[in-house]
C-alpha cells in the first residue's frame, strides 16, 4: 500500500530535529530549472504570479534567490509546516518508522513534482496554476506526463492499492483516469456530523488526513481494511456510510 499526501504553503528554513535519512529529489534538475525562471520576476510580479501580497513575495523570491546554494535544506517531512504535517509529527519518528514511510509515502509538490519523505527540499512557495514562460503550461499540466507512470509504478510494484490522502486538486499533477483505472484507489472522507448531517470541516479534514498517515506508517499497515481501526480525537470509521473506495470517518 502507498499513501499520498499534498504539499504545504507554509514551510520551515530551519529545523532542530534531524531524521536518520536523507534522499535526493527525483526531479531536482526540474525543480532547479523552474526555480531558475522564478528568480526571473521581480517582486511586483510575484504578487501577480503567486497571487500574494509583498511581503510574500519578496520573502519567496529570497528563496529563489539562495536556491542555488549548496548548504541548506530540510527533509520534506520536516520542511512543510502545515496541519497535515502538524498531525504527522515525523520529528517523531523512530529509525524504522522514516524507513517504513520512505517506502510507503509520497508527497506531491508544485515545485518537485514528487517527493519521498527524507527527500531534502529547500522552502519555496509555487501554485498549480502558475505557468512559467519556459514550460508553456501550468505547473499541473507540466507535470502530468512526468509523474502519472512513476505513481502507477510504484504503486504496482507494492500491492497496486493507493490511499489518496492528499487535498482533490493534487489529482490534476496526474493523468487521473489512468491512475484510476489501473490501480486500485481509496480516497478516506472526513466529516463532522452537525443538525443529523454530515459535513466537511477543513482543518479537521486536515488533520485527520496527518493524523491517518501517520496511523498507517507507523501501524505498518499493509492494507486499506487497517484504516477502518484508525481512531482520532473522537473520529472513527462510519460503516454505515462507507464504501470500499471511499472509507468514511465521522466526528458524531
Amino acid at each position: 500500500m502507498q499513501i499520498m499526501i499534498g504539499c504545504a504553503k507554509d514551510m520551515r528554513s530551519t529545523c532542530p530535529t534531524e531524521l536518520p535519512l536523507r534522499s535526493e529529489p527525483l526531479f531536482a534538475d526540474r525543480a532547479a530549472a523552474n526555480v531558475m525562471q522564478l528568480m526571473g520576476y521581480t517582486e511586483e510580479e510575484l504578487c501577480g504570479v503567486l497571487g500574494c501580497n509583498a511581503q510574500i513575495a519578496r520573502e519567496n523570491r529570497l528563496r529563489y534567490i539562495r536556491f542555488a546554494d549548496g548548504d541548506g535544506g530540510l527533509q520534506t517531512v520536516m520542511a512543510y509546516s502545515g496541519i497535515v504535517f502538524k498531525y504527522l509529527d515525523a520529528g517523531s519518528f523512530s529509525p524504522a518508522d522514516c524507513d517504513f514511510a520512505q517506502r510507503h509515502l509520497w508527497i506531491t509538490s508544485f515545485l518537485y513534482g514528487l517527493l519521498r519523505p527524507m527527500d531534502v527540499i529547500k522552502p519555496y512557495r509555487l501554485e498549480g496554476g502558475v505557468v512559467l514562460p519556459a514550460n508553456g503550461v501550468s505547473m499541473f499540466d507540466y507535470w502530468k506526463p512526468l509523474l502519472t507512470d512513476v505513481l502507477i509504478d510504484s504503486v504496482k510494484a507494492d500491492d497496486g492499492v493507493l490511499v489518496d490522502l492528499a487535498s482533490s486538486e493534487m489529482r490534476r499533477l496526474f493523468d487521473w483516469r489512468r491512475v484510476a483505472r489501473e490501480l486500485t484507489v481509496v480516497r478516506p472522507e472526513f466529516f463532522v456530523q452537525r443538525e443529523g448531517r454530515l459535513k466537511t470541516v477543513v482543518v479537521y479534514a486536515k488533520m485527520c488526513r496527518g493524523a491517518m498517515t501517520r496511523y498507517a506508517l507507523c501501524n505498518r499497515l499493509d492494507g486499506a481494511d487497517g484504516l477502518r481501526g484508525f481512531d482520532f480525537d473522537g473520529f472513527g470509521w462510519l460503516e454505515s456510510e462507507s464504501t470500499p473506495g471511499s472509507p468514511v470517518f465521522a466526528l458524531v
